[in-house]
């Protein structure tokens, strides 16, 4: 900026000292044609020059030679690229230029728009203009641009710093033990919007902008989760979860010690009322039991029955309410009647069942 008052004052000077010059030389010409024609010439010499009264971002740039009206607005140009601008989002915080996100600012071609303002005038006003010292008062802006991807690049770090995954809500056996994971909602940089707000921070030479977040649901809500089925073996408890919480409690009967509950995740495959029973061991423990029994009071199933994918295990109703709350059976989980009716019909078909 001093360079720019400094060249104003020796273009004020040269000025008054070319009018001295331009008017010697008219009144030594005896043809008022001499006179326009030495002010032409005088034209012609200053045509490399910006007309005064014009500026560019603020800059004095009249009088000026294209060089050097390059140099005073670079000044400028460069205090606008690299101030410091405060980004926030989500808690953190970083400190960066435009220059660092690609901004720039065509210099050269404000100048070169400067200089073709003379062009606009004919010859003898730019005369009278120069001579006299009568400015323009042209203002031209001096705009910032986007060059190259720094702003991309930016926003990719601010998006890993802000990410928060959304966790779906889920029931899981993770090295034998239950967890129950509640929905969480998630965080992310609102791309589009961080982007604007980012370049009108740019452009608008603002000192700080908040970039937004939003919010990212869950793929799996404890609504869409369902129902899913506990059975812990060390208490002879089947629960039943609705989402992540628990809905109903049922006691019921596990296996023997030489005929175990089998543990881990099995899933429900099909369910049926007053099913038939078919025995699964006619040459082993089966072996004194008819080949089935239908429904029925002698039914070992009971009356409602779900069949899981773990071979030959159900959870099913059983008449022997005794047995309800010990180890009593081959394998599959035993519930009173009227508590698996309750449980055949809240369940369908495809829910989870983890037995620990």
């Amino acid at each position: 900026m001093n360079n720019g008052r400094k060249h104003a004052a020796r273009a004020r000077r040269r000025r008054r000292w070319l009018r001295v010059a331009v008017f010697a030389l008219a009144g030594l010409v005896v043809l008022g044609g001499g006179a326009a024609f030495a002010a032409y010439r005088y034209e012609e010499s200053q045509a490399g020059r910006i007309l005064p009264g014009v500026t560019i971002g603020g800059v004095q740039v009249g009088e000026m030679t294209r060089a050097e009206a390059i140099r005073a607005v670079s000044e400028v140009a460069e205090s606008k690229l690299s101030r410091e601008i405060v980004v926030e989002a989500r808690g953190e915080t970083w400190h960066v230029t435009p220059q660092e996100l690609g901004a720039g600012a065509d210099v050269g071609a404000k100048v070169d728009a400067a200089l073709d303002l003379g062009g606009q005038l004919p010859w003898h006003r730019r005369v009278i203009n120069r001579i006299f010292d009568r400015p323009l008062d042209e203002a031209l802006q001096l705009e910032i641009s986007r060059e190259g991807d720094g702003m991309g690049r930016f926003l990719k770090v601010v998006r890993r710093a802000v990410r928060v995954n959304p966790k779906d809500a889920a029931i899981a056996l993770e090295d034998g033990e239950l967890v129950l994971e509640k929905p969480k909602v998630g965080r992310k940089l609102h791309a589009t919007a961080a982007a604007n707000e980012l370049e009108r921070a740019v452009l608008q030479n603002l000192p700080a902008v908040e970039l937004p977040v939003e919010k990212v649901k869950p793929k799996v809500s404890a609504r869409e989760l369902g129902y899913t089925i506990v059975v812990r073996i060390s208490e002879n408890k089947l629960y039943v979860y609705r989402g992540v919480k628990v809905k109903k409690v049922f006691d019921v009967a596990t296996g023997t010690a030489g005929y175990p509950t089998p543990r881990g995740t099995w899933n429900i495959w099909d369910k049926r009322a007053n099913p038939t029973w078919i025995n699964p061991a006619p040459d082993g423990w089966g072996k004194d039991l008819p080949a089935s029994i239908g429904p029925g009071p002698g039914n070992p199933l009971g009356t409602h029955a779900l069949y899981l994918d773990a071979p030959g295990i159900r959870i099913h109703g059983t008449y022997a309410g005794y047995s309800i709350g010990t180890y009593a059976s081959h394998g599959c989980i035993r519930m009173h009647i009227e508590d698996s009716k309750e449980l055949f019909s809240m369940i369908p078909v495809g829910t989870k069942v983890h037995i620990v």
